[in-house]
């Protein structure tokens, strides 16, 4: 899946990311990068929306297992079960979220979960970036349910 694959099918299948007008920047089996502008996304202050940070970060860290699965030919419906999210800085213009693939070790726990059990949980990571500096960090749990499951 390249990024106009990814971007098209985010678009699509979830309309939150066009209206905030989240763009990939990258799609590959090694990491995934977002970016959204400050106009959609801002506060009252004039900066990045907390929600709109934290959705950003959600996409990116699903965006990735899903790059991943897809490469690997595993279809599944996958879901965040929970997060943390930390605001580290105020971001006062277009941002980016960067995922990078999981350790290989979890990596292939998750995929054989879903092929023995059909369901398989994984915590997932995303940074979000602006100006060059860290401005936040995600830190999810995704679950994925393989095919005929919930």
């Amino acid at each position: 899946m390249n990024s106009l694959e990814l971007q098209s099918y985010l678009h699509q299948h979830i309309p939150l990311s066009l209206a905030m007008q989240v763009t990939v920047v990258e799609a590959s089996p090694h990491q995934v990068v977002l970016s959204a502008p400050l106009a959609p996304n801002i506060n009252h202050r004039e900066t990045v929306f907390g929600g709109s940070a934290s959705a950003v970060a959600i996409l990116a860290a699903w965006s990735m297992l899903h790059v991943g699965l897809s490469a690997e030919g595993m279809g599944s419906r996958l879901v965040i079960q929970r997060n943390t999210m930390d605001y580290l800085a105020p971001i006062e213009g277009s941002f980016t979220a960067v995922a990078h693939a999981p350790a290989q070790p979890a990596w292939q726990a998750f995929t054989r979960m879903i092929q023995r059990k059909g369901l398989g949980r994984l915590t997932q990571t995303a940074m979000l970036h602006y100006q060059g500096q860290a401005v936040g960090s995600l830190s999810g749990e995704f679950v994925a349910f393989g095919p005929g499951h919930a």
